[in-house]
């Protein structure tokens, strides 16, 4: 069985390499060029690049906590293990497809919170809750970016389409988390508990000052990781105005939402330089700008990733277990005293 399944693995990455090389092909510069752009990199510049992006990390592992802190009751956990767990998960979404990174956080802190009940279906919940946050810092940077960059006509309607997903998937959040009753009943269903625990984990979207924390420390990391592009175009001796880095910020997540391969490489270097064709960059060497900018970033997810990683004693192995659904411990399926209704709770104290 397991042969088999390996197999038909591989029989569906096949087809999805296949179009990445197709597009490499297809949109894929003159390697000349590309070649002579990465090896005139100016190296103080990058390392600039490399500090905004972790302070981008650092800014987004914070509001993560804040998440984190009004989805379960205290003890919570220290902060230190969130930024373990996270930089655990962004190491899984630099090499693995399909945003497993998201499912490694919540394990590795799952580990760390043994006898807490509920505590999976919670942590699942802060993790939509945190992503939904970024929606403020990104609708304030499409419109900036519409009002001033100059953004070619196919763009528009991708960066479209990408906001209002993400203002739908907020709506659908914040309903969510309205929907959220105060307790679960004595013999509720399995699936409806853990549910109900999900919901408590988008808790921080009931908490207007939590919520504004949350959002401010998100507004940061989007602000350090817009510095980072743009140091990265100077290493590149690409001396364009700032809306030029926050076009290319846009397009980069644009092109990253769905990860059919780790960092849709290809893909995102073609998102990058055409709409720098307009700033008069040559195809290229914006296309080794994209390159450069990618491997930074990912230098980091990945860097600090392996060290996290070791230090939670797990392997590359491991992390790709992460793949499956997240498995729920015994007891996130049991009422706990902090899951009954007032009503109940009255019953039991008299």
């Amino acid at each position: 069985m397991n042969f088999r399944d390996r197999r038909w693995r591989v029989l569906l990455v096949v087809p999805v390499l296949a179009v990445a090389f197709g597009l490499i092909a297809w949109r894929g510069p003159d390697w000349r060029p590309v070649h002579d752009a990465l090896t005139a990199m100016n190296w103080k510049w990058v390392v600039v690049a490399f500090m905004f992006n972790l302070l981008s990390v650092l800014a987004r592992s914070l509001a993560w906590d804040v998440a984190i802190k009004q989805s379960m009751p205290p003890p919570h956990p220290r902060y230190r293990i969130v930024f373990s767990a996270f930089c655990v998960g962004l190491f899984g979404n630099a090499v693995l497809p399909g945003r497993v990174g998201e499912l490694a956080r919540v394990a590795v802190l799952r580990r760390h919170l043994p006898g807490r009940r509920g505590a999976t279906p919670r942590l699942v919940g802060s993790v939509f809750a945190h992503r939904m946050f970024d929606l403020f810092p990104m609708i304030v940077l499409v419109v900036w970016v519409l009002l001033f960059a100059r953004i070619p006509r196919w763009a528009y309607l991708s960066i479209e389409i990408a906001l209002a997903a993400g203002i739908l998937l907020f709506l659908v959040a914040l309903a969510l988390a309205r929907m959220h009753q105060a307790g679960v009943a004595d013999g509720v269903g399995r699936l409806r508990l853990l549910w109900s625990r999900a919901r408590q984990g988008l808790g921080v979207m009931r908490k207007p000052l939590a919520a504004a924390m949350a959002t401010t420390f998100q507004f940061l990391g989007w602000a350090c990781q817009l510095f980072a592009v743009w140091s990265t175009m100077y290493a590149f001796h690409l001396h364009l105005p700032i809306v030029a880095a926050g076009l290319v910020l846009v397009l980069m997540n644009v092109a990253t939402i769905f990860p059919l391969w780790p960092g849709n490489v290809g893909l995102t270097q073609a998102a990058i330089a055409l709409p720098l064709v307009r700033y008069g960059v040559d195809y290229a060497h914006g296309f080794a700008f994209g390159i450069g900018l990618q491997l930074i970033e990912a230098s980091v997810g990945i860097g600090i990733g392996l060290i996290f990683l070791a230090r939670e004693g797990l392997s590359y192995a491991m992390l790709k277990q992460f793949e499956q659904p997240v498995p729920v411990p015994d007891d996130d399926i049991r009422i706990e005293e902090t899951d009954r209704p007032e009503r109940a709770r009255a019953r039991v104290s008299g």
